[in-house]
């Protein structure tokens, strides 16, 4: 068989009854630094055909066109408000927002008031947010072996210091290590995504679709830096959120408690989307991770958004 036909890629899972190993990284300390890079990961490959990558087109489709589809639907709608509603235009000037309020220092939008159920739900996302991952409580343990039961519930659940946990794309043989910056609530989402969309939790776990990079992202530490994402983008640790994804965030929140959650997984659907699209490789996983937030500003600044599953992108979940 000829070079140019095969691939190699990393899998989070035994290939050929071998385990790779993992180098640590510099985890969560900033968005502005690479989240997973490090030039001696390590890695052992699988070989495959490139006929054998593609084993879902109807997947495969779906997901393309998708992406496609609600990249052209929020540049339309940023251009419309920009040069339509611009401040500039007599229709801008025409035009009033009564539920907002502008902050001069800023220019940012603030919302008037907010409803008695999102000051609820509001602050219950940031008392889960100010809570860190602790290897040493059993709830947190618990948690831990229900994700792994979630994500491999025909398989033996390891101790909670094993090289099997690297298979999760955790990047050590203690997962506990890896959380940092992303607290509980992000091993919450993670085992939210496996039981509210498991097909999608699987494929992602599996990396099932698409024709994978040779060196891929780590699946549960990506996860982390999802959930880290998301709370910076949303301004979730202000008293309340002030920038315009987190304004449309609250909207959200109105109608649905798990929203957060509910959009950690369009997140991760995502962010796996951008990574296929742009051939990316693990070195480049800040980038395709910064583009998730940008796509996702945009599809959150859409009209006639409100809720999670109005959002284009809600259709990788099915």
């Amino acid at each position: 068989m000829s070079s140019r036909t095969l691939r190699r890629r990393i899998h989070h899972g035994d290939v050929d009854g071998k385990r790779w190993e993992h180098l640590e990284t510099s985890g969560l300390d900033t968005l502005s630094e690479p989240l997973l890079a490090d030039d001696d990961y390590i890695e052992h490959n699988k070989v495959c055909a490139l006929e054998d990558i593609w084993d879902d087109e109807s997947k495969k489709a779906q997901i393309h066109w998708t992406f496609l589809f609600s990249n052209l639907i929020a540049q339309w709608a940023q251009w419309f408000a920009t040069i339509v509603l611009g401040s500039g235009s007599l229709l801008g000037r025409l035009i009033t927002f009564p539920s907002i309020a502008v902050n001069g220092q800023n220019n940012r939008m603030l919302p008037s008031s907010l409803s008695p159920l999102q000051e609820e739900r509001l602050r219950n996302i940031r008392q889960r947010i100010e809570v860190p991952f602790d290897g040493s409580k059993t709830e947190h343990q618990d948690a831990l072996k229900q994700l792994w039961k979630l994500a491999y519930p025909d398989r033996q659940l390891p101790s909670l210091k094993s090289d099997l946990w690297k298979e999760m794309g955790w990047q050590c043989s203690d997962p506990s290590t890896d959380f940092r910056g992303g607290g509980f609530i992000s091993l919450e989402n993670l085992i939210f995504f496996a039981m509210k969309y498991p097909e999608s939790f699987q494929r992602l776990l599996n990396k099932q679709d698409g024709c994978r990079a040779e060196w891929e992202y780590p699946f549960a530490v990506a996860g982390i830096n999802i959930s880290f994402m998301l709370t910076q983008m949303l301004d979730l640790k202000a008293g309340y959120p002030s920038s315009l994804s987190g304004i449309h965030f609250l909207q959200l929140l109105e109608e649905d408690e798990m929203a957060f959650d509910n959009l950690y997984c369009v997140a991760f659907r995502m962010m796996d989307a951008q990574w296929l699209a742009k051939r990316a490789t693990y070195m480049e996983f800040n980038d395709v991770l910064k583009s998730t937030r940008m796509q996702l500003e945009r599809e959150l600044a859409l009209e006639d958004i409100s809720s999670v599953k109005d959002l284009p992108a809600y259709n990788l979940l099915r």
